[in-house]
Order: C-alpha cells, then sequence, then structure tokens
C-alpha cells in the first residue's frame, strides 16, 4: 500500500512533466511491484510500452520524479512482464543454490569438537595443528594432511575444525566430504556428456574457502579422478583456500599416487595420530560416560582400556555394550561383573603367556624362515611376507603400540609398522588364502 501510494504521487509530478499523449499512453499504465535496495521495478504492459518508456526523454523524467519521492538515489528499471517472471526465476535459482551451499555448513556432527576431543601424547600435535588452521584458515599450514589407523579420531578432528568455522567464520564455506563421495560426484557430472554437469561439479568444489577429504587414500589406483583432484588442488590452493586431507597412511605409503600429487599432499604439513596409550583411553572412556551419562565403576574402563583395542569407536561401542547389558538386568550402575559377562564373548581371547617373541618364533617356523632375517633388512617376498604376519600378529593379539613393535623390528619406524599391519589386515579382506594362514598361525599360538 505505502508503495501504491508513493507511485501516485510519482504519476501526479510525471502528469506535469510529460506531453497528455506520453503520460496517458506509455506512463500512466506502469505498475509498480518491487522497491528494495533502492531499486523500484516498474511492469510495463507491452514491449512497446517499455520501449518507448525508456525513451531517454521520458526515462529521465521518470526518474526525477521518483527520486523526489523516494531517495536521491532510487534507480528505476522498468521492464515486460515476462522479462521481470524470468528475472525473478533467475534470482530464485541462485538464492537457492546459496542456500544449497550454506547447507553445506550444517551436515557436521555437533558432537565432534575441539572441547570433546581427548587430548594425549598420541595426537595432541595433530590436535594443536588442526585448531591452529580452524583459528587461521589457509593462513598456516596448506595443505594439512593428517593420517593414522581407523578409529583414532581422524574424522572427530575434521568436523570440529567445520564446527568451529561456522561458530567463528560463518561467511566462510566449508565443504567436508570423503574421497568416495568426491568420486560419485565426478562419475555423475560425466553423464549424459553435458558440459553443464561438469561445470556444476567444478563450481561446487572450487569456490569453497575450506576443502576437507576423508579417506583420501582412496584415490589411488583411480588415474582420472587423480586428474580431477589435481586441478581442483591446484585451483584452490592458488586462491588461497585451505586444503585439508585425511587419511590411513602417509602419502609416500600411497604407492598408486601420482608423483605430483603425493609432491602436493607434502608440500604442508603432515602430521600422523598415533594409537592412544593407556591413560587416554581412559580419558577417552570417562569423556564418553560424561556426555551420554553413563555410571559405570572405575574398574570397569581400567577393563576396557586393557582389552587389545586401540581403535576408539570400536573402544567405545565396547563401553556402550557393557551400559546396556546392564541395563537389561535393571541396574542404572555398571560394575566390572557385568562387563566381563557382557564381553566374554567378545572376540578377544587372553593369553597370559604369549609375547612377541613366542609369535616371532611361531610364524618363523611356519614359514621357515630365521628370527634374525625377519628382524633384519631383508625385502624379498620370502621374508617381507612373514615380517609383516608377525607385526599384524603382535598388534592383533597383544597390546603392544606400534611405536614399541617398531622397536622390535630393528628399529623402524612406527608408520612401516602400521603400513605392514594393514597390508595383512587388508589382504584378510580380499584373499582367502591370507585368512586361512592366519587362522593356522592363530591356531598354533593358542595351542602352544
Amino acid at each position: 500500500m505505502l508503495l501504491d501510494e508513493q507511485w501516485k504521487k510519482v504519476l501526479k509530478r510525471l502528469s506535469n512533466e510529460l506531453t497528455a499523449v506520453n503520460y496517458d499512453l506509455w506512463v500512466s499504465t506502469l505498475v509498480p511491484v518491487n522497491y528494495s535496495n533502492d531499486e523500484l521495478v516498474l511492469i510495463s504492459p507491452s514491449i512497446t510500452a517499455r520501449n518507448q518508456v525508456n525513451q531517454p526523454d521520458i526515462f529521465e523524467k521518470i526518474t526525477k520524479c521518483v527520486r523526489a519521492e523516494f531517495t536521491p538515489y532510487t534507480f528505476v528499471r522498468v521492464c515486460e512482464k515476462d522479462e521481470y517472471e524470468e528475472s525473478l526465476r533467475k534470482q530464485n535459482e541462485e538464492i537457492e543454490k546459496i542456500k544449497e551451499t550454506n547447507n553445506l555448513k550444517s551436515k557436521f556432527n555437533k558432537k565432534y569438537t575441539f572441547d570433546n576431543f581427548v587430548v594425549g601424547k598420541s595426537n595432541q600435535v595433530v590436535c594443536a595443528a588442526m585448531q591452529s588452521v580452524a583459528e587461521n584458515p589457509s593462513k598456516k599450514f596448506n595443505p594439512l594432511f593428517i593420517y593414522g589407523g581407523v578409529g583414532l579420531g581422524k574424522t572427530h578432528l575434521l568436523h570440529a575444525v567445520g564446527n568451529y568455522l561456522n561458530e567463528h567464520n560463518p561467511e566462510l564455506t566449508v565443504l567436508y566430504v570423503t574421497c568416495e563421495k568426491f568420486t560419485n560426484d565426478y562419475i555423475d557430472s560425466l553423464k549424459n556428456n553435458k558440459t553443464s554437469n561438469t561445470a556444476d561439479f567444478r563450481d561446487k568444489y572450487r569456490q569453497v574457502d575450506v576443502l576437507m577429504v576423508d579417506d583420501i587414500q582412496f584415490i589411488s589406483n583411480k588415474m582420472g579422478i587423480q586428474e580431477e583432484f589435481f586441478h581442483t588442488f591446484n585451483d584452490l590452493y592458488q586462491n588461497n583456500k585451505q586444503i585439508i586431507l585425511a587419511s590411513d597412511r602417509s602419502p609416500k605409503e600411497m604407492t598408486a599416487l601420482e608423483p605430483r600429487l603425493s609432491s602436493r599432499f607434502s608440500s604442508g604439513l603432515i602430521q600422523d595420530i598415533q594409537e592412544p596409550d593407556y591413560e587416554t583411553k581412559v580419558a577417552i572412556l570417562e569423556k564418553k560416560c560424561s556426555q551420554e551419562g553413563y555410571l559405570v565403576d572405575p574398574e570397569v574402563l581400567d577393563f576396557i582400556a586393557q582389552k587389545n583395542s586401540n581403535n576408539i569407536r570400536e573402544m567405545e561401542g565396547i563401553l556402550s555394550k557393557v551400559v546396556f547389558y546392564a541395563s537389561l538386568l535393571g541396574k542404572s550402575h555398571s560394575t566390572i561383573e557385568d562387563a566381563k559377562e557382557a564381553l566374554k564373548d567378545y572376540g578377544e581371547v587372553e593369553h597370559t603367556d604369549l609375547d612377541a617373541d613366542k609369535i616371532i618364533s611361531i610364524v618363523c617356523d611356519f614359514f621357515k624362515v630365521s628370527r634374525e632375517d625377519i628382524i633384519g633388512n631383508k625385502r624379498n617376498k620370502e621374508i617381507v611376507e612373514p615380517r609383516q604376519m608377525c607385526i599384524y600378529l603382535i598388534n592383533d593379539m597383544l597390546n603392544i603400540p606400534l611405536t614399541a613393535i617398531g622397536t622390535i623390528f630393528g628399529g623402524r619406524d612406527h608408520t612401516t609398522i602400521m603400513h605392514a599391519r594393514d597390508k595383512i589386515s587388508n589382504a584378510m579382506k580380499t584373499n582367502p588364502h591370507t585368512k586361512v594362514l592366519v587362522n593356522d598361525i592363530k591356531s598354533r599360538l593358542t595351542k602352544n
């Protein structure tokens, strides 16, 4: 109503400024439809009317009278109805795109924050690096590459960065995806050979302020994906955008990675998350109890922390299992007896007389190789496979940190030990022969 009233005042002024013909034919038929951001939009009944109104002698007088009733800075836009509706449609599409981009910020798990991340000796450097990047994106460590075994907190830290940025820098566009999601999006963009699909894909990944990719190791052996990610990486890096990558292994251990990508990944800060020590495990379990409201005896946490699991997610799942078992018995408080009963079928067998020396001896006997070769530096296949088998079994059956296993095997660093462990672990999933070998050796270990 206010817009109509102001327009009536403008028309009164224009009736004195224009000839009767111009006023009656072209100007009096204009309808105001919107006024915002110092722009007045007028709709004409036809393209002919629009063209006539936009003639300099008429348009200048309209602008003059409009500014007298609105503001001195008002801009006038005259368009035909269909033109206006088309402009509205495009504007709505842009708004939807912005909404879609902003929705990326709402997909972070609210539980995964820096405050909820338990810091210990095994992860304090990684946590500090991630906090530094969250506070100063693209200013310090770019790219930031973090790596470590399954369930050690990499995804938690990525979400913590996202939550921090959304709270403290909401104007930034933050995108978190898994490598699988990036791959699937790229494949979808190639369907139907539409250039627009490819353009949309590149806009999505290159018009962000922070890109975080989880499980980047799965880019190995995918040449087309590596090519596209290489260009995405370069585009972001050259425009001073933050890149954070997470993997279960270091760039050097990603053997099927193109050298130019490996070089890019290694150009910033590379930091690993090591397996948690006993104290960190207990602290993590205590934090979980606090968050979920679990009432648990301290002996329960000690019992779970001592079990053969360095996977934090798995450890938290064990705790939940114990609490659930106690609740089935009508208890609100979990005791050590509840824990032992709930976990009696848990896939761990206690071997009080089992140690690393015994595992090495049994493996050497099984493969007919010497202990000196296993511990030494020989890299022929006949020695490498038994060595990897030893490392896997020691890690799987004993509660020994990777660094300690590295010391046993001639001072190898923990990343080499992790690679050997994962080599057997992955082979067991894809090669039945490897699984049989592992089970045969375990059977010998439990009988001796």
